[in-house]
């Protein structure tokens, strides 16, 4: 597991997701457990060619995306966080996790995913801030770096910055974090089709053919 974990968080974001769910039962594993290890062995000794591809003449944008997979841990009832940030139209950071707390609803989940995703990607900006003026180039600080979210409640609510009746007070101070981050333009969250959000890849197993298509439009390339 440990080798997988970091293959899945250097180059090999397609097995985030199932690694991070067989990870979290390395302490007391069953046969199911192997198997599944063995299908992502499988799985990987059949994609050895894939990798991320970085073209040139793509545009400099970093492009964020978040999701939460609402109490994919029953036997916990907590939910998964997944994210991925995209620069020149390929994936440089992403994370598929348990989260910490238990969220107690979706909207939840998804403020808690955002607030994570937003962390990631102030440090980004600041990285690659560093590096463009480092080498003469234009810096990405001109604009709100767009984060891309399918909740239409949670992404109403952070441009609103309020929580506003009794389902929704049980919100995390985290969702203020990730407000003032709106209001001072240092992010955009938007909204996206649950079809089109990247980061359904790091929250829950897919069918073949939308994992293929996922996995293509987050940069993997036969290399």
């Amino acid at each position: 597991i440990g080798a997988l974990l970091y293959l899945a968080n250097c180059t090999r974001p397609d097995i985030a997701f199932s690694v991070n769910l067989l990870a979290r039962y390395s302490s007391t594993p069953t046969r199911r457990h192997w198997n599944g290890i063995k299908h992502i062995m499988r799985y990987l000794r059949g994609s050895t060619d894939m990798g991320l591809f970085y073209p040139r003449g793509t545009k400099s944008t970093l492009i964020g995306y978040v999701d939460a997979g609402y109490l994919s841990d029953p036997h916990k009832a907590r939910s998964q966080t997944g994210y991925l940030f995209t620069f020149c139209d390929t994936a440089i950071s992403w994370r598929s996790t348990k989260q910490t707390m238990t969220a107690t609803s979706s909207n939840h989940s998804e403020i808690l995913a955002i607030h994570e995703a937003s962390r990631e990607c102030i440090w980004l900006i600041s990285m690659i801030q560093h590096i463009q003026e480092s080498c003469g180039l234009s810096s990405i600080r001109n604009n709100p770096t767009v984060i891309y979210e399918d909740n239409t409640a949670c992404i109403t609510q952070l441009r609103g910055g309020y929580i506003k009746g009794d389902r929704t007070k049980h919100i995390s101070p985290k969702f203020f974090y990730t407000h003032e981050l709106q209001k001072n333009g240092d992010i955009d969250v938007q909204q996206i089709r649950s079809s089109d959000n990247l980061a359904d890849l790091f929250t829950k197993a897919l069918l073949g053919t939308t994992f293929k298509k996922l996995r293509h439009d987050i940069g993997m390339r036969q290399i």
